[in-house]
């Protein structure tokens, strides 16, 4: 009995080793959600391993469409051109928007605004 107890132990260990984002952050971000009671800790592995490997598909997508002529980073503005111009990443446009300077955005404030005046 003692070995499958220790042989339990060590595969939960090895399955944390396998995983690279803190569960406990993962466990209070599913616990915000007023429609989770409970956590099963199969479930939240299982989330948090496919968090990391959702992060890791958008970050190599974002590398390899990146401009040639950058050096071997990623930018936040790769990830948001991968967002806008992907079909699978196209749900994260609202999170991760193109950037753009003040005075642009001010710009199209002052337009939105004299067309609004106009009716």
């Amino acid at each position: 009995m003692s070995q499958t107890n220790s042989g339990k132990q060590s595969q939960a260990s090895e399955a944390k080793k396998a995983i690279s984002l803190p569960i406990s952050r993962v466990r209070l971000i599913m616990k915000s959600s007023p429609d989770v009671s409970s956590i099963n800790q199969d479930a939240l592995f299982l989330t948090t391993k496919a968090t990391e490997l959702f992060v890791q598909h958008l970050a190599l997508t974002s590398f390899n469409n990146r401009s040639q002529t950058q050096a071997n980073t990623l930018d936040y503005s790769d990830l948001a051109k991968t967002a806008e111009e992907s079909d699978t990443f196209h749900f994260l446009t609202d999170i991760l928007p193109k950037k753009i300077l003040a005075q642009d955005y001010l710009k199209s404030l002052e337009q939105m605004q004299d067309e609004d005046s106009d009716f």
